[in-house]
């Protein structure tokens, strides 16, 4: 792939990860994105991942032609992106290392060498020239490492952005759904904890022409409509606003009884004109998906048996997940099912206690094993609630 005359892409696509960080599905499998500048100091940014590393030095070799790498750029320490360090330096011993300071700490730990004999350190601020083009270094800590750094291309206006702006699958494989929907997972997944740290970067970007983002995983953002929807989905995810209308209704069930209180309740919106309502059985649908949709709307319904005197394991985990991302200014109700003693609701709300700006509803609905008409008007009242503005 040529992302212009001089630069070039040199990365992968991973078709056997299952389970990439070992939590989430790609079914389109993965890009570990990899560039390279072609100017008189040759410059390649970041490596791929262990199992590629052969690859890579191929499609570097075939790039380069046989000439001599003058440097390495390393954003980002995660090993998706630095296993190939050691590698490339012996494969290239006249290469300098071009990285932070608590890059080079990390490289130690993982390699057992900090390359001090042929390093470079930057920080905010410093530039390197390839001649050319001139790199611009801005430092992104907590996006989502602490060690991050981007680059910006001066002369092409190009934004090296580490792992902001990745997206799940490969890039050889089209993804029917476009950009925002596994970007967004992506996102929320695995960045989504730090959203300050996210907008600062956003602030930083804000003042550079951007012509094309070229990120460590997933496709190049190379128009001007590509590259304003995701700065704009990028500012509405990392400041946790609401990005659409709509429900989650997300729900764990023993017997069956729960998931049908669930299931009459997404009935029920859906008849009272609610323009979008997602359902999540969060034992056996992905969780990362489900976390998306709770944070893409503004609203959420859980659903749980009391289950050992607290709630059902598959929701307590779901829950866990939304507060370590910073679930917030969100309205949250609740369905509980208990046959002697409900108490699902109190555990759920309670989880909640840390998170920002969440309106509870005041309707709960108890289940006392299976759904009647006194709790199937309790539904009725949480959903006029849930719907409410």
């Amino acid at each position: 792939m040529k992302i212009r005359d001089d630069i070039k892409y040199v990365g992968v696509n991973d078709h056997k990860v299952d389970l990439f960080e070992g939590q989430y599905v790609v079914p389109r499998g993965m890009a570990y994105n990899s560039y390279l500048i072609d100017d008189d100091k040759k410059v390649v940014l970041d490596t791929v991942d262990a199992n590629f590393g052969e690859e890579w030095l191929k499609n570097i070799e075939e790039a380069v032609k046989g000439a001599k790498i003058d440097y390495l750029v390393v954003h980002h320490m995660e090993p998706d992106h630095s296993a190939n360090i050691a590698k490339f330096a012996e494969r290239y011993p006249e290469a300098i290392i071009v990285s932070s300071a608590q890059a080079f700490t990390m490289m130690k730990n993982f390699f057992g060498d900090d390359f001090a004999s042929r390093r470079l350190i930057i920080k905010e601020g410093d530039t390197l020239s390839t001649g050319r083009h001139n790199l611009a270094f801005v430092a992104a800590p907590m996006v989502h490492w602490p060690e991050v750094m981007v680059s910006y291309d001066t002369t092409e206006k190009i934004l090296f952005s580490a792992d902001g702006f990745g997206k799940f699958g490969a890039n050889d494989v089209e993804d029917p759904e476009g950009w925002d929907c596994e970007a967004r997972r992506y996102y929320i997944g695995i960045v989504g904890k730090y959203g300050p740290q996210t907008q600062a970067l956003l602030k930083k970007a804000a003042g550079l022409e951007i012509k094309t983002i070229c990120p460590l995983h997933g496709p190049v953002l190379s128009t001007p409509e590509e590259i304003a929807n995701a700065v704009t989905k990028y500012d509405i995810w990392s400041s946790y606003r609401v990005e659409s209308p709509g429900v989650l209704v997300a729900y764990t069930s023993v017997y069956g009884n729960t998931k049908t209180a669930a299931l009459k309740l997404v009935e029920i919106l859906k008849a009272k004109g609610c323009p979008k309502v997602a359902v999540a059985d969060l034992a056996r649908d992905d969780q990362p998906e489900a976390v998306e949709d709770a944070f893409r709307y503004g609203k959420l319904v859980l659903a749980t048996t009391t289950y050992n005197a607290t709630i059902f394991p598959w929701m307590r985990h779901f829950i866990d997940h939304l507060t370590e991302r910073n679930y917030q200014s969100r309205k949250v109700g609740f369905i509980e099912n208990g046959s002697w003693a409900p108490m699902a609701a109190k555990v759920m709300r309670k989880m909640f206690e840390n998170s920002k700006n969440i309106t509870f509803c005041d309707t709960v609905v108890t289940v006392k094993g299976a759904l009647n008409a006194e709790s199937e008007a309790s539904l009725e009242k949480l959903a006029d609630e849930i719907l409410a503005d």
